[in-house]
């Protein structure tokens, strides 16, 4: 059996470790915070490799982002049910209707500032709320405000991720 130099084999060992730290830097996804550990054996040589790596501000770079998602959820669904008053008050529905009462009592609360600000045209039971429709750009503008102010409060930008790779080699000789 063919047995490689001992000076072959530690450039072979040092070769497989570079290649080792360049894998685990590859395989590493960013963003994240994780830690990734090597081990290679070679008859009397142990070489480990350790790469940790952290992104500062990531917390809250998220934080931010679920925030501005969540402003823009609550103006999205109160939205939806002033679009859908203008709709039913446009069609004439019975406002006696349960479901018609609970869209008219929920969205009277935001649109009560707004009340009597223009006319209103009707024609039969049919109406035409334009200070609902003042209102839902009104909200509109209230909440993109309220977004960029989360975004200017709590946002950071990607810095550079801070990567710290430990090697450590452990050699035992053997009296041959």
């Amino acid at each position: 059996m063919y047995r490689i130099p001992a000076y072959k084999s530690y450039w072979l060992e040092i070769r497989n470790l570079f290649v080792s730290v360049r894998m685990s830097l590859l395989f590493f996804e960013p963003g994240t915070c994780s830690e990734r550990s090597i081990k290679m054996t070679n008859e009397n040589r142990v070489s480990a490799v350790r790469t940790s790596q952290n992104e500062p501000g990531r917390e809250q770079r998220i934080f931010s982002f679920k925030a501005s998602q969540l402003i823009w959820l609550f103006l999205g669904i109160l939205e939806a049910f002033i679009a859908l008053r203008i709709g039913l008050k446009l069609i004439g529905a019975n406002p006696d209707s349960p479901i018609v009462a609970l869209i008219y009592g929920f969205t009277y609360l935001f649109l009560f500032p707004f009340e009597g600000m223009t006319a209103t045209p009707s024609a039969g039971s049919m109406v035409l709320e334009l200070s609902s429709i003042f209102a839902m750009g009104i909200y509109a503008l209230i909440a993109w405000a309220a977004e960029r102010i989360v975004w200017l409060i709590f946002y950071r930008p990607r810095g550079a991720v801070v990567a710290v790779t430990e090697t450590t080699i452990n050699e035992s000789h053997t009296p041959q």
